[in-house]
């Protein structure tokens, strides 16, 4: 039987992807980031000084933080006070590592860029959503340094998008939400750099296996998506406001 997804997409189409720039006052660089009825609020902070390890090398250091409202699922969802759970910090390292990517570090100066991704609304793919419109953030925070004279020339160098792809019923199905998600066989989640080079692969089989052959389906599955997504991305940063909804891909 062939997976009917639960809002009509073809296998290979997004969902309706809205970047909302400067939708805090006080952040440098701050984006509502929806992918269908996920939505994830990223922010960026700038601050004189990095970690000790780097103090005195001229560089400067990025670092990600990521929760989850108590509204954003069906059930009230705890909020993460001292202890933080294995999930939450492999994502936040994950947005961390995906958009340190995108920086030349030298040309920072001794200064810390710190992303938070608060995802007000959860149905799946808040992980990758955090480092999509994590990267739209950046860029506004990085602006605002050049704007002030304080940067010379831009650290980013790269731009980067994530999308998950997943295994339903054998079929190899792009940005999966909540009900294809927790059905999935194979969940997969691919970062991408402008350059369609890899910046991270995360792929797990929830039951059994997979192959060569559905792991190169799903890596084009991917690929495709996110081509849209950076273009999503270049139009959202040279407008206020974007959206990519299903009949424009």
């Amino acid at each position: 039987m062939v997976w009917q997804r639960p809002d009509g997409r073809r296998p290979d189409q997004l969902r309706p992807v809205k970047f909302e720039r400067h939708f805090t006052k006080y952040a440098a660089g701050s984006v509502l980031t929806h992918c269908g009825n996920t939505k994830v609020l990223c922010t960026v902070s700038v601050t004189d000084g990095v970690p000790r390890f780097l103090e005195g090398s001229g560089q400067g250091w990025l670092t990600a933080e990521y929760r989850m409202l108590p509204g954003a699922t069906p059930q009230r969802h705890s909020r993460e006070l001292l202890k933080l759970s294995g999930r939450t910090q492999e994502i936040q390292r994950l947005i961390g590592r995906s958009l340190r990517s995108t920086l030349d570090f030298a040309r920072l100066g001794e200064r810390t860029l710190t992303v938070d991704a608060d995802v007000l609304q959860a149905d799946a793919g808040t992980r990758t959503a955090s480092i999509t419109g994590g990267f739209v953030a950046l860029q506004d925070a990085i602006q605002s340094l050049l704007d002030r004279g304080d940067l010379a020339q831009s650290p980013l160098v790269h731009q980067v998008a994530a999308v998950s792809i997943g295994l339903v019923d054998q079929q190899a199905l792009l940005d999966l939400k909540y009900e294809e998600d927790v059905a999935a066989a194979v969940d997969f989640n691919l970062v991408l750099n402008e350059n369609l080079a890899i910046v991270e692969m995360q792929g797990t089989a929830e039951e059994g296996s997979f192959s060569r052959q559905q792991l190169n389906q799903m890596l084009d599955l991917g690929e495709t998506g996110i081509q849209q997504l950076l273009t999503a991305q270049q139009a959202a940063i040279a407008n206020e406001k974007t959206s990519l909804t299903p009949d424009a891909q």
